[in-house]
C-alpha cells in the first residue's frame, strides 16, 4: 500500500490514505500509453469530410472541342481535376477513423497515468468536493487552497451540478467524472484533483 495526504476543500489535511499498489504503483508503459491516447484522438475525430470526384461532378458529359486540329490540348471533359468547377483528385470520403484497441490495455494505461501523476505530485486527494453555488469563485478558492496549478482535472464519481457549471468558465480547469475520463484527458493535466470516493472506484475497476 502506498500512503498519500487526504485533503479538506479548505486545504487542511485531515490524514493519510492508502493507495493500492496495483492501481497506483505501476511503472511506467509509453507503448501502453502512446496506443490508448492514439486511439482516444482518433475517435476524436468526425470523419465527415466529402468531396467529390470527376465522376461524381454534375456536367462535363459532352467533350469540349475535337480532339485534333485546334492547337489546344485534348481534354475529354470540362469536369476534369484541372478545370476549374471539376472534380478533385483522390477525393475525401467520409470514413471511420477508430481504432481497436484492447479492454487490458486500456486498463494499463490508466494505471500508468495514475501512477505516474501521483509520483509526479501532482495529485491532490480530497475528502469531499461540494459547493454551496455554481459560482466560478467557489472553485477557483477551492482550487487555490489546495494549490492546484497549469491545467487542472477535477474527478469525481458523480456529475456535480455546482461544480460542473462553476468549472465551465475557467480555461485551464477540467470537470469529468471517473467513467468519463480518458488517459489522454489524464496525461493532459497539470494537477489532477482527485475525491476519495472517486479513488476507490478506480480502485474497484482498475484491479
Amino acid at each position: 500500500m502506498i500512503n498519500a495526504a487526504l485533503l479538506k476543500q479548505n486545504g487542511e489535511k485531515i490524514g493519510d490514505i492508502q493507495l493500492s499498489l496495483e492501481v497506483f504503483g505501476v511503472e511506467d508503459n509509453q507503448q501502453a500509453i502512446y496506443e490508448v491516447i492514439k486511439a482516444e484522438r482518433a475517435g476524436m475525430r468526425q470523419g465527415t469530410q466529402k468531396s467529390k470526384t470527376r465522376a461524381e461532378v454534375r456536367g462535363g458529359g459532352r467533350k469540349p472541342w475535337r480532339q485534333k486540329g485546334t492547337g489546344r490540348a485534348r481534354q475529354g471533359s470540362i469536369r476534369s481535376p484541372q478545370w476549374r468547377g471539376g472534380g478533385v483528385v483522390f477525393a475525401p470520403v467520409p470514413r471511420d477513423h477508430s481504432i481497436k484497441i484492447n479492454k487490458k490495455v486500456v486498463r494499463l494505461a490508466m494505471r500508468c497515468a495514475l501512477s505516474s501523476k501521483l509520483r509526479e505530485n501532482a495529485m491532490i486527494i480530497l475528502d469531499d468536493l461540494q459547493l454551496e453555488n455554481f459560482k466560478t469563485k467557489s472553485l477557483v478558492e477551492v482550487l487555490s487552497n489546495v494549490q492546484a496549478n497549469g491545467k487542472i482535472l477535477v474527478v469525481s464519481t458523480e456529475v456535480n451540478p455546482n461544480v460542473e457549471l462553476a468549472g465551465r468558465n475557467l480555461p485551464n480547469v477540467s470537470v469529468q467524472t471517473v467513467s468519463h475520463i480518458s488517459v489522454y484527458d489524464m496525461m493532459n493535466a497539470s494537477s489532477l484533483v482527485i475525491t476519495k470516493d472517486a479513488i476507490a472506484r478506480y480502485e474497484e475497476v482498475l484491479r
